[in-house]
């Protein structure tokens, strides 16, 4: 029996629902004949072009078809994909192409003003496919060294694509996330391992092909996976919310009778401040799932009640277990008394997924003993992208569990007689920050680098319900910053969301007893301990 490779669902949804919606985006709705149509186009000129045998290929594209077309093509040519937010600044995006060693890009109409950038003194030759583009003239001229292939060549002999066999291990995405030397991490995802997570999710939620999905999460962030391929494994349509309803998603969940909702908590909590999250609001939804971050007991609450037809639940897991790994169904009778410091459970690890809790030592830690949470199973990735370092730190055994290899999460849980587990914080100083994974470190990094200064502390900032929206950065050793050029530096180098809201210039940092830096205390500085 062949292995059902990720691709294999859309795939079997095209032949049993041709006419069926697929996708709605921009306002406009696509069938699944009509989006394979174009993924099968990507997808020969993927395989006809492509000049060494690499296993990825690169997508630059923001909630556009071609994102979602790009996506299929490169996994129907058999391929993993790397997903690049236009977003992000363009170094950082040039880092990510680098580090991937891809030799394909894939490149959106809404991305495309960025190519002269990323394309100049890129260190090896790239094909460009541009779907959107029919001349492709003035970028030929400008870029000999590379390969371009607008919509008219992309189409020829696309109708004779044959889909490769994919064996289990092959990489079916690559996500970077951030790293604590500057450095972005490559977590490679196996089609193993989101096989796994794809047919245990659609089997938990029952997903139809009457279904509607939203699809709130940037292809940057893994939970965006779950919008696109548990939706198409069964035929179901994925609606992509635009960039400007995302976080104020409500009229869309109501004009489109979605009935599956996927996003962070801070979504919620924003429809919750602004008035918008009234009981009934959203009477269509089936499943209403939240992950990425803590999820207040409030919020959870609130939600309930706006989808009263609907099953809330708040989902866990890091990049490295593939989307969310373990789960917490939301009760309204019973769950404020479960819940930590007004936070949800993250709850039980999926069927067939393991988990353990371990000390510093890494010795197995008992129930009700908190520790650092380490998963195992089919859904763990095998290591970090071309970094044995980071694999040997992160992937570990541990004693009396065989040869199972285990992903130290640096999550600190607590965990129930009956298996539930409680999320008590972080580790280290990683955290989530408007749903994305954080390293503080790297901020700090980019921060003693344009300050000139080497005492530099980033804090979440500010800090709602266990959710931060911000970082706030705090200085010392320098009699004075020009904070704006400082700010505008940060910009061209990090992503959006990690770069400070504001700077404060200290005297001198405040230490604890251990002679360590005193977080807590700069925390309370800004009117909180949170």
């Amino acid at each position: 029996m062949n292995f059902k490779s990720l691709i294999a669902g859309f795939l079997e949804s095209v032949e049993r629902f041709p006419s069926r919606a697929a996708l709605f985006v921009d306002g406009e709705q696509r069938t699944y004949a009509e989006l394979h149509q174009l993924a099968n186009a990507i997808a020969s000129a993927i395989q006809q072009r492509q000049e060494t045998p690499w296993p990825l290929a690169a997508i630059l594209a923001y909630r556009s078809l071609t994102a979602y077309a790009g996506v299929l093509g490169t996994l129907e040519a058999g391929k993993g994909y790397v997903p690049l937010n236009p977003k992000f600044p363009l170094e950082r995006t040039r880092k990510m192409l680098d580090l991937s060693g891809c030799s394909v890009l894939i490149v959106g109409r809404e991305s495309a003003s960025l190519l002269p950038g990323l394309l100049a003194d890129f260190p090896r030759r790239l094909t460009v496919i541009l779907p959107d583009t029919t001349d492709a003239a003035e970028l030929v001229a400008g870029f000999p060294d590379h390969e371009f292939v607008p919509a008219p060549r992309m189409a020829q002999g696309s109708d004779v694509l044959c889909p490769p066999a994919v064996e289990p291990g092959a990489v079916a995405y690559l996500l970077f996330t951030s790293g604590s030397t500057g450095e972005p991490k490559g977590v490679p995802i196996s089609n193993l391992n989101v096989r796994s997570y794809v047919d245990y999710t659609c089997n938990r939620y029952e997903v139809t092909q009457q279904d509607r999905f939203s699809q709130e999460f940037d292809m940057t962030f893994d939970l965006s996976v779950h919008d696109m391929f548990v939706c198409w494994e069964r035929g179901a349509c994925l609606y992509s919310v635009p960039d400007k309803a995302t976080m104020l998603p409500a009229k869309f969940i109501r004009d489109h009778e979605l009935t599956m909702w996927f996003s962070v908590p801070s979504v919620a909590g924003v429809l919750a401040r602004t008035r918008l999250l009234q009981p009934g609001s959203f009477p269509s939804l089936r499943y209403s799932l939240f992950c990425g971050e803590p999820l207040s007991a409030k919020y959870a609450q609130l939600w309930q009640e706006a989808a009263p037809q609907s099953v809330v639940e708040n989902l866990y897991g890091p990049t490295e277990a593939t989307i969310a790994i373990s789960q917490y169904r939301w009760d309204g009778a019973k769950s404020p008394e479960e819940c930590y410091n007004g936070i949800v459970p993250i709850g039980w690890i999926f069927k067939g997924q393991q988990c353990r809790v371990i000390d510093t030592e890494r010795n197995l830690l008992p129930p009700g003993e908190l520790g650092e949470l380490c998963l195992g199973g089919s859904q763990v990735t095998s290591g970090y992208w071309n970094n044995p370092q980071k694999t040997q730190e992160q992937l570990i055994r541990l004693p009396a569990t065989g040869d199972t290899v285990w992903y130290r999460t640096g999550d600190l849980v607590r965990q129930r007689e009956d298996g539930c587990l409680i999320y008590l914080g972080r580790v280290d100083q990683q955290v989530k920050i408007r749903g994305y994974r954080v390293e503080l470190q790297e901020i700090e990094g980019v921060l003693r680098k344009y300050c000139g200064a080497e005492q530099v502390v980033a804090v979440p900032w500010p800090v709602i319900n266990g959710t931060a929206d911000g970082v706030v950065a705090f200085v010392s050793g320098v009699a004075t910053i020009d904070s704006n050029r400082v700010l505008a530096s940060c910009r061209q180098t990090l992503p959006d969301y990690m770069v400070p809201q504001k700077i404060h210039v200290l005297e001198e940092m405040p230490w604890n007893a251990n002679g360590k830096i005193d977080r807590l205390k700069l925390k309370q500085m800004l009117g909180g301990t949170s």
